[in-house]
């Protein structure tokens, strides 16, 4: 069945993840177009900074609302949603942006670090997906969500990423089947896989090297990201790749996997600058007070997270 979506003026939007890197440029955006948004993150001064300045920006007024909220804690999500109906009294487009990784190796994680990683970025977009549903049923929308390239091309050092990437995508794929194929419901759902983001990404990462940690060139803007997802939120697709290398590297896994690994195997050691760990724990554990678009490495200036 065909699925309508509203023009993005006319929408409220739901963006988890929304303090920084790719999720604050989506939310960023979508007020700049029109459209009222609910920003979920766990650092909730953050989020009413963010609002404030939105509004007074934008001209906004009474189009930004904010939700404090851990994504792997389903009560919290549900209340998210319950915000966006308080407010705007619909949901039209709900995205599960919200995620960390871990710098090392698969066999140096601890149990532990691996969980919470996939509390986060696993267990959070299926709350997500179920918190929102019931809402997009309504009148009809768009569930969005934020896998990577790392969906299909694992990448070394950041193993358990990688791995919790494969599980959005099989929740993503489950999800737009069941929701499209057997219900018929009016519900889009779309899968944005980028290549590395230059966001603060690295920073809010658990480290577990002796290097301060770092993306791989190249990297592509987060705002190239969040034109993806708000096309995604205006025109149904199933899947949105968002840069050069994400089409490359996704080809070469499926088409060339014995080529691929051994190109992959050349990223290990570009994951780490020169300068000592800084941001050990990241955000992974807890909140974050790195709350850029761009991300920074102490000692490196505003393009430090470019090496």
């Amino acid at each position: 069945m065909s699925i309508f979506l509203k023009p993005l003026q006319e929408q409220v939007l739901v963006v988890t993840g929304a303090s920084s890197g790719i999720g604050l440029a989506t939310a960023e955006a979508a007020v700049r177009a029109g459209a009222s948004v609910v920003l979920v993150a766990r650092s909730g001064d953050a989020l009413a900074e963010i609002a404030r300045r939105l509004e007074a920006e934008a001209d906004a007024l009474g189009r930004v609302a904010t939700a404090t909220c851990d994504v792997a804690d389903r009560a919290q999500v549900d209340a998210a949603a319950q915000t966006a109906i308080d407010r705007f009294g619909r949901i039209d487009t709900w995205v599960n942006n919200a995620g960390v990784s871990i710098y090392g190796t698969m066999e140096e994680t601890p149990l532990d670090d691996a969980r919470r990683l996939f509390d986060t970025n696993v267990w959070g977009v299926f709350n997500g997906c179920q918190a929102a549903i019931p809402h997009l049923k309504v009148q009809g929308g768009a569930l969005i969500n934020v896998g990577s390239e790392v969906s299909d091309a694992t990448i070394p050092m950041q193993g358990v990423y990688s791995a919790s990437k494969h599980a959005v995508k099989g929740i993503n794929d489950a999800f737009r089947i069941e929701l499209e194929e057997v219900e018929k419901a009016s519900v889009k759902v779309t899968l944005v896989q980028p290549t590395a983001v230059d966001t603060p990404y690295p920073q809010h990462a658990r480290n577990l090297r002796d290097q301060e940690a770092k993306l791989p060139t190249p990297m592509i803007e987060a705002t190239k990201v969040a034109h993806a997802i708000l096309e995604a939120a205006t025109s149904p697709t199933d899947v949105q790749k968002v840069g050069a290398m994400a089409h490359l590297n996704t080809a070469l896994a499926k088409a060339v996997p014995s080529l691929f690994d051994k190109m992959a195997a050349m990223q290990f050691e570009r994951q780490h600058t020169d300068l000592p760990a800084m941001h050990e724990q990241g955000a992974l554990h807890r909140s974050s007070q790195e709350n850029g678009v761009v991300g920074v490495i102490e000692g490196r200036g505003s393009d430090a997270s470019k090496p």
